[in-house]
Order: structure tokens, then sequence, then C-alpha cells
């Protein structure tokens, strides 16, 4: 037995994975990919509604921007592998790419089974084997080399790349593994909790309104009057609370906060209009349109079964007429209409939750190479990493971005 049995052993097969094991083989190492599932990228499968959001049409400070402060650590990854590395990676695979209105990549043929077929394409091309159902069990550090223990064998190498995800959607496997091994190197672990993931508020009849999608909400979560994360963007209205985009941008705050129930969700249904507009539209409308039903009025901008629950919330009947609506009801429906606010009461959770926010300090892993800072030949990339982007493609970005700057430092 040689002192190792490969130069790396990357554990996980996900996007990050899966990118690292490509880049380290095609650069001669001798690579192993290691995969408890009995097929990999089942999250890559899985998301998008199936269609697999790629990444986003913006130039690297487009990444880094909307990650926040901690964008600053995914400037090296990006100058290794950008958005325009990411389509044309997979361009030159045969999948064809397409940027949706809201700056989405996608593939033409929205199927993430395209998207999961090329990396594996690419993978084989490159020499690095891949290990299916092979959980790891343990990983340890003897001397000079690192000793991984699955439920096979121990296998011996140089360096390891830990690419096991977080714990959203533990269905398809992600359920933490890498925390711990990380924690034993001596790495700090910052409380993973569900993000873009979708909200649950105390009002039953939110429920009456399922189905109804909207194109521009604006969404900001309030704790005592200051806010503490706010978008707009894409709304879905559920039987079990609030979906969609722009709540799923939010959701991190929620679940990150010790009692969600003291906050509260304030929505913002016209955002591209002022309350001055909105005032001005329903006192002259209720001149001109007296007859016809208030909410007849107002669904020229909203959905029809919204307003008239947005009627009744301020006292009126939902068959009111538009005639007659003095300056206190016009207020209290603007009101309704710009800075409606719903008691909370948190999240779906990790079952539902698209990433995962939290997990190894990003303090202490060098970002020019993804190496631990505590443990030498140690490789982190990807979502076990406290990175989490807003909705959109970024985190995809990120995996691909991180794995491949690990894939080329090992």
């Amino acid at each position: 037995m040689t002192p190792a049995d490969w130069d790396v052993v990357i554990i996980g097969a996900g996007a990050a994975g899966l990118m690292a094991a490509i880049h380290a083989a095609e650069r001669g190492r001798r690579t192993l990919l290691l995969e408890k599932n009995r097929r990999p990228g089942v999250k890559i499968l899985m998301s998008g509604g199936t269609r697999c959001n790629i990444t986003h049409d913006c130039d690297n400070r487009g990444i880094v921007h909307a990650y926040g402060a901690s964008g600053k650590f995914l400037h090296s990854a990006l100058a290794a592998f950008s958005v325009a590395d990411t389509v044309a990676l997979f361009e030159a695979e045969g999948v064809r790419t397409k940027i949706e209105e809201t700056g989405k990549i996608f593939p033409v043929s929205n199927k993430a089974v395209d998207v999961l077929d090329a990396l594996l394409r690419r993978l084989n091309r490159s020499g690095a084997s891949l290990a299916l159902e092979e959980p790891v069990s343990d990983l340890r550090k003897v001397g000079e080399v690192f000793e991984i223990v699955t439920n096979r064998r121990t296998i011996r190498c140089s360096r390891v790349i830990v690419t096991t995800g977080g714990q959203s959607y533990p269905g398809s496997g992600t359920r933490g593994d890498g925390y711990a091994w990380a924690a034993r190197f001596g790495h700090t672990i910052v409380p993973p909790r569900p993000a873009l993931v979708p909200l649950t508020v105390e009002a039953e009849w939110i429920a009456d309104l399922r189905g109804i999608t909207l194109g521009d909400v604006g969404v900001k979560v309030i704790e005592s009057s200051k806010p503490l994360l706010a978008t707009r963007g894409g709304f879905l209205f559920a039987h079990f609370g609030l979906s969609g985009p722009a709540p799923l941008d939010v959701s991190k705050a929620v679940s990150r906060h010790p009692d969600p129930k003291s906050l509260v969700l304030e929505l913002d249904f016209l955002p591209a209009k002022s309350e001055s507009e909105i005032d001005e539209f329903l006192r002259t409308e209720s001149l001109a349109s007296g007859k016809k039903q208030l909410a007849v009025v107002l669904s020229e901008h909203l959905p029809r079964r919204l307003c008239d629950a947005l009627i009744t919330l301020i006292g009126q009947p939902s068959d009111r007429r538009a005639a007659g609506l003095s300056k206190v009801d016009r207020q209290s429906l603007v009101a309704a209409i710009k800075r409606l606010r719903l008691p909370l009461k948190g999240t779906l959770g990790f079952e539902k939750a698209e990433v995962t926010s939290g997990g190894v300090s990003l303090d202490e892993v060098d970002s020019r190479t993804m190496e631990s800072n505590r443990c030498p030949g140690l490789f982190l990339a990807g979502e076990i990493l406290d990175l989490d982007g807003p909705i959109g493609g970024y985190n995809f970005q990120s995996a691909w971005s991180t794995g491949w700057l690990a894939g080329r430092s090992v």
C-alpha cells in the first residue's frame, strides 16, 4: 500500500464536488469523487423546479454584490471560473442556454438532467473516478495523509475537498455531514439555518388566496419597527403562507432570528407606484366609476381575489361600490396595498429550503485557494461554507466557482 492511494478525494458529488473533481483530474491529479447516493447531482436535478437555474446574467461584480458583505470571499473563485466560463462550459457540452427576463440563465431545454449529463460527460473525459453509494463515516488525518473511512474501505489521500453541502433538502442527502469533520479540524461552524425557504404567517385568510401570483411585490421583514431585510420580486400565495422569489430572499432573516413570531412581514403589492398615485387613482375612479364595485376598479392593478381580501381587511364589504369612498377609507385601502403587515410564524424549515445559511466560517478558509487555514491539505467548497446568496442562480455560481478553484489548488 502506497502512502496515498489518491492525490485528491472529493467528498460529495454535487455542483461543487463535480466541478472540483473535473478540474483536479484534468490537471493530472489522481482523483476520486465519493457520493453517498445512488446517483450524483441529486440536488441539481431538483433545482429550479427541475429546470436548473445555472447562473445569473451579470459580471463577477454582480455576483459579489448579490452576496453582500460575504461576497468579497468570492473574488478569487470568480476570477478562476466566471459566469461567462460557466455558460461556456455547458454550451461546449451541448447544453444551449437562455437568459430569462429576470436575468436567470437556464438550459434552453428546461431540463436539469441536461445540466447534470453535461457535467458527467466532462467528468468521464477528465479521468476522475466516481464511486456511488459509498457514504463516508469518518475523515481523519494521520501524519501528512488523510484517511477516509467509507462503508466499503479506508482510503488514503494527500488532499481532501469536502463538498458535502449544507442541510437544505435533506432528502437529497445533504444532512450537514461535513460540519462535524470540519469542526474536528478546528473550524468554527456558523449555526446552519434554512435560507430561500417559504414563510408561514399568522393570517388564516392568506390560505384563501392560494395560487395567486404577482410579478413584483415589495417584501420587508420588520422587528420592532426596524427593517431587518427587504427586497422586491415575484410572489406566491400558498395554503401554508407565502412563497416565490421575494419571500424566499428575505427568509434567512426569519430563520436566523431567535424568535420569528416576534417579527412582522410588510408587503407592498404595488411597489412601482407611490401612495399618492394610488390614492389619486382611487379618488378619481370613485367619482368616474362610482357604479362599479370597488374591487372591480382596483382589479385594474391587482388580482380580483386579492382586491376582495384587501377591501374586507379594511372593514368594508367586498361588494361595496366605488362611489362615496371617503378619504379615510381611501387611505386605509392605500395602506393595505402599500404597507400590509402580517405577523410571522416562521418558515417551512430545511425540508423546503433551497440553500443553507451558515456553515464553515469564511475567516478560516483561504479564499485564494479554498484551503483550510486550520488543516493543510483540507479544502472546502460549495454550500458547506457560510455563503448563501439570493434566488436567481447565484448559489450555483458560487458552487461552480469555489469547486473549480479548489480543483485548481490541489
